[in-house]
């Protein structure tokens, strides 16, 4: 009989874990498929975008018929909260009878964890719960009680890079045994060879230019101001270098501005959302991570598979494991200025620049869908 396997991740943003949570659920239903049945729950309309790719990969799609995902404010931290809130008290009673007449096998909660982990503690159940923790949690008084007080009854904590592992295990919250190493699921090898063929139009003003691509959502996290404010001094003597953001968010008026003041409009360009960022990585010759913050970084990743050479911040946590401190890429100091330029003007005197590539390439495929499923079924069993 097939084990159940049950995803639990409301996203309020199309952030890294949207993608992580598909890319992992897919690969438990592709590799698993004769011993896993997979549900993903759609607690509010937030997966209703994606609910026909995740059911033509096999993936169950349980939902609760509420469909308020569009009017919870998403922005800033006070109104995030609230939507939590909403979130939690809405959804409370319709999954505490999902899990116990279903009687999910697995249950992996990937956000809005304190839920699940409350029915949890509240009520016997047969079901293995699976904290995911994907980034460095904000350990507040209530919170880190709160996983000290269910540690035991947590089957497993999982971590996307050492590092976060290593922290959580110096923090004495969960037993040692229960922290877990689990790459995210970012790259899918046809995916990649399929979306690298698709062609760029409107891109003839870049051909005589080397672009140095960077990505993600224009928030504070990702630092792009202090990027621009480095390709600006970089870019006075490296006259055949343009940058190129691909992204949109809530600090693009303000980098509009800021690329306004600096006179860089035609070396700057904010490009917007893209949904196939391989086909414009394939153009491109350096990618820099800016974050103040990152889990390994999605988009970094995707670019090292492209072939381009990596420059990263050394903010915490995954970049340095990334890279192998440095070994396989260019670390610089995080938001201190004058030091991603340095690190611009080191690239250009490297002479291998082939071999960087071709070891952080390696790397990539630990971040595989197969890997993580193997990786996975490790914890399963």
């Amino acid at each position: 009989m097939k084990k159940k396997i049950f995803y639990w991740s409301p996203c309020l943003n199309p952030v890294g874990t949207v993608k992580s949570t598909i890319n992992s659920a897919i690969s438990a239903m592709k590799f698993g498929k004769d011993k896993y049945d997979v549900t993903l729950i759609n607690a509010f309309g937030e997966w209703d975008e994606h609910s026909d790719f995740l059911k033509q990969n096999g993936i169950k799609i349980i939902d609760f018929n509420y469909k308020f995902y569009k009017y919870l404010p998403k922005k800033g931290l006070i109104q995030s909260r609230i939507s939590y809130l909403i979130i939690y008290f809405a959804c409370f009673m319709p999954l505490l009878k999902i899990i116990k007449r279903l009687k999910p096998d697995y249950f992996i909660s990937h956000l809005i964890t304190s839920l699940p982990l409350t029915i949890m503690c509240l009520f016997k159940s047969n079901t293995k719960f699976i904290l995911r923790i994907s980034g460095m949690p904000k350990l507040n008084f209530v919170r880190k009680n709160f996983w000290k007080f269910i540690s035991k009854k947590i089957f497993i904590v999982t971590c996307p890079t050492l590092e976060l592992k290593s922290k959580l295990k110096n923090m004495n919250l969960f037993e040692e045994s229960k922290l877990n190493f689990l790459p995210d699921a970012i790259i899918d090898m046809n995916i990649f060879r399929n979306q690298s063929k698709e062609k760029i139009y409107d891109f003839k003003r870049f051909e005589n230019k080397k672009i140095i691509f960077s990505a993600g959502r224009l928030t504070k996290q990702k630092n792009f101001s202090y990027l621009i404010d480095e390709f600006c001094s970089f870019s006075k003597t490296n006259k055949d270098f343009v940058l190129l953001i691909l992204g949109d968010g809530e600090e693009k008026i303000i980098l509009e501005k800021k690329i306004k003041d600096k006179n860089l409009e035609e070396k700057v360009f904010l490009i917007g959302h893209v949904k196939n960022v391989y086909k414009f990585f394939k153009k491109g010759e350096i990618f820099i991570l800016s974050s103040l913050w990152e889990e390994v970084g999605f988009v970094m990743v995707e670019a090292a598979l492209s072939n381009l050479f990596i420059i990263s911040s050394n903010c915490p946590n995954g970049p340095s494991e990334f890279l192998e401190n440095g070994k396989n890429g260019i670390l610089f100091q995080n938001n201190k200025f004058g030091e991603l330029e340095k690190s611009l003007k080191k690239y250009l005197n490297i002479d291998n620049k082939k071999k960087h590539k071709y070891e952080v390439k390696k790397s990539t495929m630990k971040y595989s869908r197969f890997r993580h499923f193997t990786e996975l079924e490790k914890i399963f069993k």
